[in-house]
């Protein structure tokens, strides 16, 4: 698979999170071989789960999967992922971390360099602007997982 399918299909899963009233926050986590593997978003607000992120959802929609398999695995996200999310594809062992953009928030992601992971940014516009369509229109929602950043 290709990073603009997987992206593609983070993406889509970003949107229903939207589309939810959630965090637009998409991911999938896809095989060597192109195999979706397991799709999630964030559902901390629809949820009501503060670790319910993008990756987490995909991982446990993923059910159990052989080591090697993870080892081999691309995990998409449309955002950076936080120091929680990359802490689980460290655990995991995904060796291949692919990112929409980091523009909106910086997350873990020196944090997977430092373990060799593979990194790519995207920086992909359409998951920016769907970012940034959110925080605008529901600050008080963003802010709550991102004080540091609240300006009032």
């Amino acid at each position: 698979m290709n990073d603009e399918l997987g992206m593609k299909i983070a993406y889509e899963e970003a949107l229903k999170s939207y589309e939810e009233g959630g965090i637009p926050i998409g991911a999938a986590l896809v095989s060597a071989e192109g195999v979706v593997l397991g799709r999630g978003h964030n559902e901390r607000i629809q949820k009501d789960n503060p670790i319910l992120h993008a990756e987490t959802s995909a991982l446990i929609n993923a059910g159990r999967v052989d080591a090697k398999v993870y080892k081999t695995a691309t995990m998409y996200s449309t955002l950076a992922s936080c120091f929680m999310c990359s802490g689980a594809c460290i655990l995991y062992g995904i060796n291949r971390v692919v990112m929409g953009e980091n523009r909106t928030v910086q997350g873990g992601e020196d944090l997977l360099v430092s373990k060799g992971i593979e990194l790519i940014n995207l920086n992909d516009e359409k998951c920016y602007q769907l970012m940034q369509k959110f925080i605008k229109e529901k600050p008080h929602e963003w802010h709550q997982a991102h004080p540091e950043e609240f300006e009032g």
